[in-house]
């Protein structure tokens, strides 16, 4: 039972092989790249709205994360106050690229 040997030529002709099909496939696959492009980076929602609509959740979110642990508003308010600008920050600016 010998392993069979693969060659440094064999290894370089497989490898030259999956590289052309890589290339042609991103060739193939510009159409489509460019049509998402577009439809991703096209004017949306803007940050005004995005900012009022943030607001809004993240003010509800962290009031019921509040309620739900037991202390009440008052009790964790330095960590509401970061979780707060935190999760405002995420919320805007994703709502604001994403819609």
């Amino acid at each position: 039972m010998s392993e069979r040997q693969t060659s440094p030529t064999r290894i370089l002709l497989i490898a030259a092989v999956l590289l052309g099909l890589v290339v042609l496939s991103g060739w193939l696959m510009l159409p489509l790249v460019n049509e998402f492009i577009a439809t991703t980076f096209s004017p949306g929602l803007g940050l005004k709205n995005a900012a009022v609509i943030s607001f809004f959740v993240t003010t509800i979110t962290l009031v019921v994360f509040a309620l739900a642990a037991g202390d009440g508003l008052l009790g964790e308010l330095q960590y509401m106050l970061g979780g707060f600008l935190g999760f405002f920050i995420v919320i805007w600016l994703m709502l604001a690229w994403i819609f």
